[in-house]
């Protein structure tokens, strides 16, 4: 797709940015292309929002949400997602359009959505914004300067049944809880599509955070494991080096999802990890979690998540799975920590606990 028309690069400046884009330096744009061709996952685009529709807010790269009118110029990530409560995109231009897959900056082709999903967004791609080299700008050239893997530090992950089963309350508590023990922590979120929902999450609970964005990817759906897991080791060793001693990890959806599956059946990702904390909405969940994860070789140390807001669900749970069913405020008292989670980390006699 090619439009000859030049664009001033001034338009940039009454743009909304997305918070995909949150780590580009916006002086590095020299020119706008209309020239919309061989566009990448992660390319950064300037659109003018046409209809609104199941988004109407922008998630804006300052963490504070903006109300989209018809008409408004965003500055976005062309990428995919996978969300079954939402929308599943690819990273793909279609024939004039554009939809908003996700309200934190990722726009693509949707090709599925829930059934309770209104119309997505609908944009009008108008230019790739191109940098200082000639190319296409994409979030992947502010990517944090790569990593090799820290075998020092505790990780543990959080995983969840599926969207909504409380992984970030989960991952944000557990957190909480290792700072109200005496622990230097910090949070990541390793996969998932840009959005600041469980950044801010992490900050809310008192810890730094950084999520794949900050390794350059706008989202990790279809990425390969590869990358996801070169962005894993950066973000826990570049935690580790800002002083962490314990790295709190959410990965992303269910543990059906792609990538997910991946992670757990076969990767780096899995096998640095000291520990897993489990989400789930129920007691049927949880217990399919413990078998799901023990066909990997895999056991949690216990479960969380929406089952541990009812007595009776977490009692069901308890009883069939046979593990501590925590829930957020038991993720905030130490002495959970201390009976939980202190005997799976590393060095944890020189590690500070209260």
């Amino acid at each position: 797709m090619t439009y000859m028309t030049n664009l001033d690069t001034g338009l940039l400046d009454i743009a909304k940015w997305a918070f995909t884009t949150r780590r580009v330096n916006r002086d590095d744009v020299q020119r706008l292309s209309r020239d919309l061709n061989g566009a990448q996952a992660g390319d950064l685009l300037l659109c003018s929002i046409a209809e609104i529709g199941q988004h109407k807010k922008i998630q804006l790269a300052d963490r504070r949400n903006s109300a989209s009118y018809p008409g408004d110029l965003v500055v976005l990530c062309l990428g995919d997602r996978y969300a079954p409560d939402q929308f599943q995109a690819r990273a793909e231009i279609g024939d004039g359009y554009l939809q908003l897959a996700a309200g934190g900056g990722v726009a693509g082709t949707i090709e599925a959505a829930h059934h309770f999903m209104e119309e997505p967004t609908l944009l009008t791609p108008m230019a790739l914004l191109i940098g200082p080299n000639g190319d296409a700008m994409n979030v992947g050239d502010y990517a944090l300067p790569q990593r090799p893997a820290n075998h020092d530090v505790t990780v543990i992950g959080v995983f969840g049944a599926s969207m909504n089963s409380g992984k970030t309350t989960a991952a944000s508590s557990l957190a909480h809880g290792l700072v109200a023990a005496g622990y230097a922590v910090a949070g990541v979120k390793a996969t998932g599509t840009g959005a600041f929902g469980d950044f801010n999450a992490f900050e809310d609970a008192g810890v730094p955070v950084m999520d794949f964005t900050d390794v350059g990817m706008a989202t990790t759906y279809r990425q390969p494991m590869a990358r996801i897991e070169e962005g894993f080791d950066t973000l826990v060793a570049t935690a580790a080096a800002n002083g962490a001693e314990v790295v709190v990890v959410e990965i992303a959806d269910g543990v059906f999802q792609q990538e997910t599956r991946a992670i757990l059946r076969k990767s780096a990702i899995r096998d640095r990890l000291d520990g897993i904390l489990f989400a789930a909405p129920d007691a049927l969940s949880a217990l399919g979690a413990v078998v799901v994860l023990e066909g990997h070789g895999l056991t949690p140390f216990a479960i969380s998540g929406m089952v541990s807001c009812s007595p009776l669900a977490a009692a069901e749970a308890a009883e069939v799975t046979g593990l501590p069913i925590l829930s957020r405020e038991d993720l905030w008292n130490s002495a959970t920590i201390a009976e939980t989670v202190r005997p799976l980390m590393r060095n944890r006699e020189t590690l500070s606990a209260a």
